[in-house]
C-alpha cells in the first residue's frame, strides 16, 4: 500500500484520516481479509458481510444481532479505522477507493453520546445505550481533559498519550497522530487530539516474567526495582514490535544495553520502568513542537500507575508534576459518563465537573537540574 502511495510516502493519508498507513489501524486489516481469506472475500461480493471496530460487533449483538441489530460507531473509533476523513467525520470516498474497500460495509457514524438504540434481550432489557468511545478516549473524557491542552496518558500492556487540542484540528509534524477526541451529541463540535502511542509498556515486565524467568509476578516490579539506587547504565528499548510515535520504526527491534559483571536482575527491571519512563518523554517532546504549549501537569492512569516508582520517574523524566486520580478505571469511568449525559438520559453534567474535586496523588520531579539527586520519594495530595 505504501508503494502504491505517491512518493512511496506512509503518510500520503494523513492530512484526510490523521494517521499513517500502517497494519496497527484497521484498514489494512480488513484489506488482509479481502485478500486471503476466500470465505470473507465471498461474503462481501454476496452482499452479507458488514465490517466494523468491536464497538460496532457489541452494539450491533444487543440491540438484536441478525434481528434488526445496529451496525454503527462512533466518531473516536472511526478515526482508528483509517478510513474517516476527520474534516467531515464521514467514511472518506477517496481513502476507500485507495484501499478498494467497500463502503457499504461500513458501519454508519454517529457521535459519542446520544441513545443509539435499546438492548433487546436479558435483565436490562429495554435499556437505552447511549454513550460510544475508543478506549484512550474514554480515559480522556474520564479524566475530564475537557480543555485545550490538558492531556493524559494510560499506562497498560501498551501507552497511549492524548493531548487536548480543541476544535483544531492538528497536523502533527513530529510523528504522531491526529484523531477525534470525542463529541457529545450529535449538534455539538467534535474536540481533536493528537496522539502519541507506546507499542509496550506494561507488556515489558510480562516479558521479564514469561520469556526470561527475571519475575514471579509483574506486581514484583516496584519492590525489585527499588532495592537499588540505579540501573546502573542498564538501558533497555523494548522495540518487540517496532517503534511507534513519534518513530514509527516497524523494523526496529529491542535492545538491552550497558550489561556488566555487576548487572542484577533488579538492574534490568528498573530499566525495563524506566524505558516506558523515556518513551512518554519521547512523544511529550514532540507534542510540544506540535502544540507549542508546554505541559505543565501529565495525567496518568491504567493499571501501571499503582507502581508508585515508575509514577516518581515519570515526574523526574518530564520534569513536570504528574498527577494519578484515585479512580483507576478512567476508560470505564468516561464511557459511563459520555452514556449519562446524552441528550434523554440527563443524568450527568460534564458542565459542572471539575478535577479539582477527584481524589488523586501527586507525584513532583525530585531529580535536581544537574541530575545529581536520585531519591525516591512522592507526595500524596487527596483533594
Amino acid at each position: 500500500m505504501i508503494a502504491k502511495a505517491p512518493g512511496h510516502s506512509a503518510d500520503y493519508l494523513k492530512p484526510l484520516c490523521g494517521l499513517p498507513i500502517s497494519t496497527y489501524f484497521s484498514a489494512l486489516k480488513l484489506r488482509w481479509l479481502l485478500d486471503n481469506v476466500a470465505s470473507v472475500k465471498k461474503a462481501v461480493e454476496e452482499k452479507r458481510c458488514l465490517f466494523g471496530t468491536v464497538d460496532s460487533w457489541l452494539i450491533w449483538n444487543l440491540t438484536g444481532g441478525t434481528d434488526g441489530g445496529l451496525h454503527i460507531t462512533d466518531v473516536t473509533n472511526a478515526s482508528r479505522t483509517m478510513l474517516m476523513n476527520i474534516h467531515t467525520l464521514q467514511w472518506d470516498v477517496s481513502i476507500c477507493k485507495f484501499f478498494n474497500i467497500p463502503m457499504e460495509i461500513l458501519p454508519e457514524i454517529r457521535s459519542s453520546s446520544e441513545i443509539y438504540g435499546y438492548l433487546r434481550d436479558g435483565p436490562l432489557k429495554g435499556l437505552p445505550i447511549s454513550g460510544c468511545l475508543g478506549d484512550q478516549q474514554a480515559a480522556l473524557v474520564g479524566q475530564l481533559c475537557f480543555k485545550q491542552g490538558q492531556a493524559k496518558n494510560t499506562y497498560g500492556t501498551g501507552c497511549f498519550l492524548l493531548y487536548n487540542t480543541g476544535t483544531n484540528i492538528v497536523q502533527s509534524q513530529h510523528g504522531l497522530l491526529t484523531t477525534v477526541g470525542y463529541k457529545f451529541g450529535p449538534k455539538s463540535p467534535a474536540v481533536y487530539a493528537l496522539e502519541g502511542s507506546v507499542a509496550v509498556a506494561g507488556a515489558s515486565a510480562t516479558w521479564l516474567r514469561d520469556n526470561m524467568g527475571i519475575l514471579q509476578d509483574v506486581t514484583d516490579t516496584e519492590t525489585l526495582a527499588s532495592s537499588v539506587e540505579d540501573t546502573a547504565d542498564v538501558y533497555f528499548v523494548p522495540a518487540f514490535s517496532g517503534l511507534f510515535a513519534p518513530y514509527w520504526r516497524k523494523d526496529a527491534r529491542g535492545a538491552l544495553c550497558g550489561l556488566t559483571h555487576y548487572t542484577r536482575k533488579a538492574h534490568i527491571v528498573r530499566a525495563a520502568l524506566e524505558s516506558i519512563c523515556y518513551q512518554t518523554r519521547d512523544i511529550l517532546e514532540a507534542m510540544n513542537k506540535d502544540s507549542g504549549i508546554p505541559l505543565s501537569l501529565l495525567q496518568v492512569d491504567g493499571g501501571m500507575t499503582s507502581n508508585n516508582l515508575m509514577m516518581q520517574l515519570q515526574a523526574d523524566l518530564v520534569g513536570i508534576k504528574v498527577v494519578r486520580p484515585s479512580m483507576a478505571e478512567t476508560t470505564a469511568l468516561g464511557a459511563a459518563m459520555a452514556a449519562g449525559s446524552a441528550e434523554g438520559i440527563g443524568v450527568w453534567d460534564l458542565a459542572r465537573e471539575n478535577p479539582e474535586t477527584v481524589g488523586s496523588d501527586h507525584f513532583h520531579p525530585s531529580v535536581s537540574e544537574d541530575g545529581k539527586s536520585h531519591c525516591f520519594q512522592y507526595i500524596c495530595d487527596h483533594s
